[in-house]
């Protein structure tokens, strides 16, 4: 139910991720059940293929987060985040309020043991090929240099396993490539950095290196890495309203990527964008197999210990 274009998108996705999955692989819709029936038939698909939890309530996308998960958990995020905690499903992915995943996710299946903050995070296509991703990008506005130092650890844990970028390079987005720029936050985060053997650090990053091949995990606060996410995601619309093709500007299409994972938390936790089309819910469900499969959460887990 959750997105600008559910309960059609949503219907229409999981069927096409479905389609994609392996037969041992299962598929759990939660929503209103008699609306999805509609899109199940208009498309000829059995409906007894994906398991369904009906419930008809949901949570508005301007629902304050906190009192919504409190206040309504018979609601398709409060289900899902109440089987997710009972191990009834590996993973859960939503379209649906932002802030009401983040809390979901701390309150139900909690953060992981030694993690300060749990991050979002997002892909950063590179110019010549492949591409990285940055975080946080809106879970932490706020932030300490022990707290960016674990972003690193957590970015470059997702790199390696879900991208297979061997030693990831990890890169702190800041104004200026030399140790000593920055406000007081970056200084002192990247002398932690510096001196860290948790990962492969590589230095200060400039707005203008983010989509060369400097880095592979970028860091920084949620305030800058979503203001930074919301104007590359401006200029992809700009080029596309304008008709113009390109590359490098069409991998900024979000519907790629499926959603942003939340790193740091006991489960796999996906959050879609609020306008996520079908092809965006497949891919979200996809993102979602990969980090079950390759057992991202457990080597988080370890990482940690």
């Amino acid at each position: 139910m959750g997105g600008d274009f559910a309960p059609d998108a949503t219907v229409l996705g999981a069927i096409a991720a479905y389609k994609a999955l392996e037969p041992q692989q299962k598929l759990v819709l939660i929503g209103d059940k008699n609306l999805a029936q509609r899109v199940f038939a208009e498309q000829n698909f059995s409906p007894d293929l994906i398991e369904f939890i009906h419930t008809t309530e949901t949570i508005g996308m301007g629902e304050h987060p906190t009192k919504a998960i409190t206040q309504k958990p018979n609601s398709s995020i409060g289900i899902g985040f109440s089987m997710l905690k009972a191990g009834e499903i590996d993973s859960f992915s939503s379209a649906g309020n932002t802030g009401a995943m983040l809390v979901g996710a701390m309150f139900s299946v909690k953060t992981v043991p030694g993690v300060i903050r749990p991050a979002i995070s997002s892909v950063v296509p590179k110019v010549k090929k492949g591409y990285g991703i940055m975080l946080d990008v809106g879970a932490n506005a706020d932030c300490k240099p022990d707290t960016l130092l674990q972003f690193g650890v957590l970015g470059s844990l997702f790199v390696e396993n879900i991208h297979g970028v061997a030693n990831p390079r990890v890169g702190l987005i800041n104004i200026g490539e030399e140790e000593g720029k920055g406000n007081m936050l970056m200084i002192a985060t990247h002398s932690l950095m510096k001196e860290t053997n948790l990962f492969n650090f590589v230095g200060n990053v400039e707005g203008r290196d983010m989509f060369y091949d400097k880095a592979d995990v970028i860091v920084c606060d949620g305030f800058t890495g979503n203001v930074i996410l919301k104007l590359a995601e401006t200029f992809y619309d700009l080029t596309r309203n304008s008709g113009f093709e390109n590359e490098f500007f069409a991998k900024f299409n979000y519907e790629q990527y499926g959603g942003s994972p939340i790193l740091g938390v006991n489960a796999p936790v996906i959050i879609g964008h609020g306008i996520s089309t079908p092809e965006a819910i497949k891919n979200m469900v996809l993102l979602s197999r990969s980090m079950i499969t390759t057992k991202l959460i457990d080597k988080i887990k370890a990482a940690f210990k």
